[in-house]
């Protein structure tokens, strides 16, 4: 798995096999998400207010009708309107936004933890908007009107009553001066009012007076993103890829080995065969069960996903078979019968079954009686994998390794060969176990064709062949 590429039938495998626990990632995802919903992100709901600009505006100036809609000095008057305890000017800042929309229109937002108050701050900021920009403009009535085009205007009619006195004071037609004066004096009035009139029709006051809110605000019917059952989706997916890129990082980084050959030469050994072991999981054992043991179980990581699946087994009697010829290939290994070591690592349950059922084949051979004299008697032992420490050399003069595929990493079966150097023991060959899975149980009444009864025992037998 470490050098092969991931492909989706790995994925697949992965979420089939370990479906308990990324079942329980998302859960617990799900719980994360929905903690931060109510801690980290309470409901959040946005209205929005219209505001009219009429006349002509140019961008910059429109901008600049954005700054001021959610100025602190208009938001400071709404918040002062709505009287809302423990709220200030300076929090509402942050839940008031605006923007320039398409035909001059200021679009006004306010954010509140509820419907009607977002509804009331929209309404309230937008108020205060256009009262505060015609206090600018000066259709207040401030003293600033007396300035600009309004002091031009009041001088243009003081101009204007002037003129009509000097016309009243003028000789009416008696004298050709008189007339020429009356006639001067009325084109200048008529020229004023037309630089008048033309000046109301230029002055940007005048068209942009007048600002109008389009309407309250609607109310809002939905939180605003990110919403609890966004965080709670969005935890649950975070928390079942983490648990999917997890599972494959940690499969990428194995290096445990998982063929014979490779198990045999970390050993230092030759592979004298493979076993079968029945059952998809390696049982317990007795006394051994615990707590967590039982949650292991349960949430289906008490057996590896990054293994071939379990073959389907022939009956009893094809197992033994194998156990035979693995017995018959230490007996051609060894020049005289002796008594070896059949050492196990320890946790490796596939692998002790297994060791359990060759000592015991290896004893129903070589028992009083049998035909299969000479062969080597053996006794199990279990190493500790951290610290390997095998029995020195008494009445063994040898070691015979079963392990199951995938279970240890180089060094650790380095570690296991340096532990039976020490103990003055050679290895004498690696025994691979693995898990099969068995066929169903046949009915009483319909017993195999070719089954020969004094094979057909399972785990430990002690009988010879017939």
């Amino acid at each position: 798995m470490s050098e092969d590429t991931i492909r989706l039938v790995t994925i697949g495998r992965m979420l089939r096999r370990r479906r308990r626990l990324i079942a329980v990632l998302a859960v617990v995802g799900a719980l994360v998400g929905y903690g931060a919903s109510v801690l980290l992100f309470p409901p959040r709901y946005t209205a929005s207010a219209s505001v009219l600009l009429p006349g002509q505006w140019e961008e910059r100036e429109l901008l600049t009708q954005v700054q001021i809609a959610a100025s602190s000095a208009v938001v400071d008057r709404a918040a002062a309107r709505l009287g809302w305890a423990g709220v200030s000017g300076d929090e509402l800042r942050d839940r008031v936004s605006a923007k320039a929309a398409d035909g001059n229109i200021v679009k006004i937002s306010g954010t509140a933890d509820t419907p009607e108050r977002a509804q009331q701050l929209s309404d309230r900021v937008a108020q205060e908007f256009v009262a505060f920009a015609a206090r600018i403009a000066g259709a207040s009535g401030d003293s600033e009107a007396d300035t600009g085009p309004e002091a031009l205007r009041k001088k243009v009619a003081e101009t204007n009553r002037r003129i009509t006195e000097l016309a009243n004071a003028a000789d009416p037609g008696r004298t050709v001066e008189s007339v020429q004066v009356r006639t001067a004096l009325e084109k200048l009035r008529t020229a004023l009012q037309e630089a008048m009139k033309k000046l109301d029709e230029a002055d940007p006051t005048a068209e942009k007076a007048g600002m109008v809110v389009m309407g309250p605000a609607a109310r809002p019917t939905g939180e605003v993103p990110p919403t609890r059952m966004q965080l709670v989706v969005a935890g649950a997916l975070l928390f079942f890829l983490f648990g999917v890129i997890g599972h494959l990082a940690a499969a990428r980084a194995d290096r445990r080995l998982r063929t014979g050959p490779e198990m045999a030469a970390a050993l230092g050994s030759a592979l004298l065969g493979t076993v079968d072991v029945p059952g998809e999981r390696s049982t317990s054992r007795p006394g051994g069960g615990d707590r967590r043991a039982l949650v292991r179980r349960l949430l289906g990581v008490d057996t590896r996903w990054d293994v071939p699946a379990p073959q389907r087994s022939g009956d009893e009697a094809g197992r033994r078979i194998r156990y035979r010829r693995v017995c018959a290939r230490i007996r051609g290994r060894l020049p005289v019968p002796r008594r070896l070591l059949v050492v196990v690592p320890d946790g490796d349950e596939v692998a002790r079954q297994a060791a359990g059922q060759l000592v015991a084949e290896a004893g129903s051979v070589s028992s009083p009686g049998s035909s299969g004299g000479g062969e080597p008697m053996l006794r199990m032992v279990e190493v500790s994998v951290s610290r390997p420490t095998v029995p020195d050399r008494g009445t063994e003069s040898g070691v015979l390794v079963v392990l199951s595929a995938g279970s240890r990493t180089a060094g650790e079966l380095a570690g296991i060969a340096e532990a039976c150097a020490d103990a003055g023991h050679e290895v004498v060959g690696t025994v691979v176990a693995g898990p099969v899975r068995t066929r169903p149980a046949r009915s009483a009444g319909r017993p195999p064709e070719n089954a020969t009864p004094s094979l057909a025992v399972r785990g430990h037998a002690t009988g010879g062949p017939a």
